[in-house]
């Protein structure tokens, strides 16, 4: 079902529950104290126990965090960094070079756990957000005023008109009211696709939209640099995520506080492959560490349930695909992603910052072009992969109920085992690549990009592709009718795979491929100085401005083996 914004509404859905200090994330903000305390002393336990309780390799994991946060204090400071950090690591250095002069059998391991702490606390209190109703409230308002403005405006009347009409541009589809139901059954777990900055701002804006409480989700630590972000940020339920930070301390804290806040019944969002796609291909390649916190949460969940003889709380997986005819951000990911692949094969010509009379350009399509934005959620799985009911119940592909606790007992117990739970994270990090790739709704751009570069790649066969990359713009072109003929083959397996909800279409695909073609170029360089894709109307053929461009947006159908058809 799609969700339908009515007009000068935010949007028809009711909040599942309309008190937010019944909300997990609220309940988790007011606990925080205590809740930090268990944090610090679950990650100690953790950490000592992936250490084989060995004071010599604490001793070892503690120089080593203190090395590389001296490099990064020193490569990369931030202003959001605390004014202590020096003093503090200068007092762990001290620390270390006491206890090393000392002879092992004067030695206090007290003083080494008690250091260690020290580094833990820091970490927790650093990780650890806030949330709170009255900015929340605020915050949504805002956003969602925003969102309408900056989507809809189509003249700058329209952009300051108190008539926003969201759902002309900004779609929300899926089984929404089956993932309302298991948001009071269990614990969602959003894992959407990552292709733009806008995407947090998108994601919880939908979220509000259709009625769910707020999600955790992490935001990264330089996000907030700047104070009033900060402020709003702080106070929202994000937690920081220091990708600076690298030490192994550091990252199990991090994923021992994804892990409790699961298993505390806190909705939260995981971008799985971790930043935005510099491709613009759906990722394939996911961060494990912050899933398999979902694992473990699981895992817990049957354990306190068991020893309380309750009902388990489930985890919930929702794939969530994001849709869009432009990304803002895509030169320079698509430079990034080929300056990574490509090394000394890869050259870039020039700077394509652009200037003033760029920007204004870009302002002056945005707001005079229509173009969509579909948020396209999936169908919910368990952490198994397993399909699931409004209800919550399992049921493996045979259609059979499953209990899912089963996956987790061994001689009849729960027992952690780190080497089938690490099979499990690598099982629903594929289920996800899969839930994704179901979920994404094919545009119009996206199919004509893709049709336009498969061409230019099989004309030029021998070519490698950064040599197909760097083709002159005489050797661009595309006749007219041989783009039709691609896109009529490509429209025809594109209707058939939705048919079988092997991916989703927009209403347009279906339309006449001149249409599609029409509509796409509409879309497609709507924010770029050089579309990728232009129109030679004079000689009946397209020419491909810009093969970086067409490569990033032509990507977007990676993954569904389409080239095999052309």
């Amino acid at each position: 079902m799609s969700l339908i914004i009515a007009k000068n509404r935010e949007a028809v859905s009711e909040l599942v529950e309309p008190d937010m200090a019944k909300w997990a994330i609220y309940q988790l903000s007011h606990n925080r104290e205590s809740f930090s305390k268990y944090l610090v002393d679950q990650s100690i336990d953790h950490i000592l126990n992936l250490l084989g309780n060995s004071p010599k390799r604490l001793n070892e994991e503690i120089a080593k965090a203190l090395y590389l946060e001296r490099l990064r204090m020193k490569a990369e400071p931030w202003k959001v960094d605390p004014p202590d950090e020096r003093a503090f690591w200068g007092k762990v250095n001290d620390a270390l070079v006491e206890h090393s002069l000392k002879k092992p059998n004067e030695q206090d391991p007290n003083e080494q756990i008690d250091l260690f702490r020290s580094i833990v606390e820091r970490y927790a209190h650093e990780i650890i957000g806030t949330f709170s109703p009255p900015h929340y409230r605020f915050s949504t308002k805002v956003v969602s005023t925003g969102i309408a403005r900056l989507l809809n405006a189509v003249s700058s009347k329209r952009l300051f008109s108190s008539e926003l009409h969201l759902n002309d541009r900004l779609k929300i589809t899926g089984p929404i009211e089956t993932i309302r139901q298991l948001s009071t059954q269990g614990t969602l777990l959003l894992t959407p696709t990552h292709f733009s900055n806008l995407d947090s701002l998108l994601v919880g804006w939908c979220i509000s939209s259709i009625g769910l409480p707020a999600f955790l989700y992490g935001a990264g630590l330089n996000l907030f640099n700047g104070k009033f972000f900060g402020y709003f940020m702080n106070r929202l339920g994000a937690y920081k995520v220091d990708r600076r930070k690298k030490n192994l301390i550091y990252i199990e804290t991090l994923k021992k506080y994804s892990q409790l806040t699961l298993q505390r019944g806190c909705h939260s969002l995981f971008f799985p492959g971790g930043t935005r796609s510099r491709s613009g291909q759906i990722e394939t390649s996911l961060k494990l560490g912050l899933l398999g916190s979902a694992i473990e949460a699981q895992r817990m969940n049957f354990v306190e349930a068991a020893a309380n003889n309750t009902q388990a709380n489930k985890i919930f997986v929702v794939p969530l695909a994001i849709n869009y005819h432009f990304v803002l951000e895509a030169n320079s990911l698509i430079d990034e992603h080929l300056k990574r692949s490509g090394k000394e094969r890869y050259f870039i010509d020039r700077d394509e910052f652009p200037g003033t009379l760029m920007m204004f350009q870009f302002m002056r399509k945005f707001f005079s072009i229509q173009s969509e934005v579909v948020l396209s959620f999936g169908e919910p799985i368990d952490i198994f992969g397993n399909t699931v009911d409004a209800q919550g119940n399992s049921y493996d592909k045979h259609g059979k109920k499953v209990d899912i606790s089963a996956y987790f007992l061994s001689d009849g117990t729960y027992k952690p085992d780190y080497q089938r739970d690490s099979e499990y994270t690598k099982m629903l990090a594929n289920y996800i690549v899969k839930g994704n790739l179901r979920a994404n709704t094919v545009l119009s751009s996206h199919l004509v990009a893709f049709a336009a570069f498969e061409i230019l790649a099989r004309k030029n066969r021998r070519m490698d592709l950064y040599g197909l990359l760097r083709l002159p713009e005489d050797e661009c072109i595309i006749p007219y009718k041989h783009l039709v003929s691609v896109i009529e083959l490509l429209q025809k397996e594109l209707i058939q795979r939705a048919q079988y909800h092997e991916l989703h279409i927009a209403d347009n695909i279906t339309a006449s491929a001149d249409t599609i073609i029409e509509h796409a170029l509409a879309n497609l360089g709507i924010y770029h100085a050089v579309p990728p894709l232009k129109l030679d109307a004079a000689n009946n053929q397209f020419i491909a401005q810009s093969m970086n461009l067409l490569y990033f947006y032509h990507n977007r159908l990676m993954g569904y083996e389409l080239e095999q058809l052309i």
